[in-house]
């Protein structure tokens, strides 16, 4: 059994185009060397650097949500900026334990593959982690584990409890996995949504919107891969919630995150800008896909 982190540096795209290759080639190696160090100083293996990133594993659950959050913190306390300027670095991370398999060096299993997920999955200064880790940990560590809920991770045919865990117990904790605070959700907003030439405006502490291939639904689909009732938005405690009922699913993409998350009889809050596929994911031929934005 093992911890397994993914440690990824968000916007590295951005970087690279605003610096140049060569420097922020530099720039960025620098970086992980530095973190990797820091990893090793709580107990860690780094397995290898990843370009952007760095793949770890430790030999405890404990050991690993302590050296990341322990990265944060040092990342928030001394900022880092590409070139001197512009934003400061931040890190999106996944925790995952498991059964780990060696070959040469490199480490393989199911425990690696969903650590990389939740890592996709984190949004900026955030960390990721699954139930089993927090089974494994004390309960002061567990108190700072906040559920998000059920999720289907790419790969993984059963559902996943997620969680992200409250690094910064004095800020609004961020609510979904997509780096937006729900908290800082503002009192008055609107969500508009449209598919083709239907566009549907719900406001907070408004009606329900439903979506599905009934010719009742407030917005129809007349596809077979969306069922006759498939999903509902709602204003709920505050925020816009997506709730799936259909037979296949719901596909919710976040802003220019390419990792949706899959919906299957569960929900999750809409925040922000992105797209929703409904019965498919938006690669499929035709796929019926709707644009949500949220404003105040």
């Amino acid at each position: 059994m093992a911890s397994v982190v993914f440690a990824d540096l968000v916007g590295s795209t951005g970087i690279f185009e605003r610096l140049g290759d060569e420097t922020a080639g530099r720039f960025v190696t620098t970086l992980t060397t530095a973190l990797a160090k820091i990893f090793e100083q709580h107990k860690g293996r780094v397995v290898k650097l990843l370009g952007d990133g760095l793949f770890v594993v430790f030999s405890s659950e404990e050991q690993a949500l302590t050296a990341c959050i322990a990265i944060q913190e040092r990342l928030q306390q001394k900022p880092v900026r590409p070139g001197g300027t512009g934003r400061p670095v931040q890190m999106q991370m996944g925790i995952e334990s498991g059964e780990v398999v060696e070959i040469q060096g490199d480490c393989y299993g199911d425990a690696v593959n969903c650590a990389a997920r939740l890592a996709d999955l984190a949004g900026a200064d955030q960390i990721l982690t699954t139930q089993r880790v927090r089974d494994a940990l004390q309960p002061e560590q567990q108190e700072k584990l906040r559920s998000l809920g059920p999720m289907y991770l790419r790969g993984k045919a059963e559902v996943t409890e997620v969680y992200r865990v409250e690094w910064q117990p004095e800020r609004d904790a961020e609510a979904t996995v997509m780096g937006v605070s729900m908290f800082g959700q503002p009192a008055e907003a609107h969500l508009q949504i449209t598919i083709g030439d239907q566009t549907r405006r719900l406001q907070s502490r408004g009606d329900s919107v439903t979506i599905g291939r009934s010719a009742t639904a407030d917005i129809n689909l007349n596809d077979s891969r969306v069922s006759r009732a498939h999903a509902t938005v709602e204003w709920r405690g505050g925020h816009f919630v997506l709730s799936d009922a259909s037979s296949f699913g719901t596909w919710v993409y976040f802003g220019n995150h390419p990792e949706p998350v899959v919906l299957r009889r569960t929900e999750c809050y809409l925040v922000g800008a992105g797209q929703i596929a409904f019965g498919c994911d938006r690669n499929a031929d035709a796929a019926p896909i709707a644009n949500f934005s949220i404003h105040s």
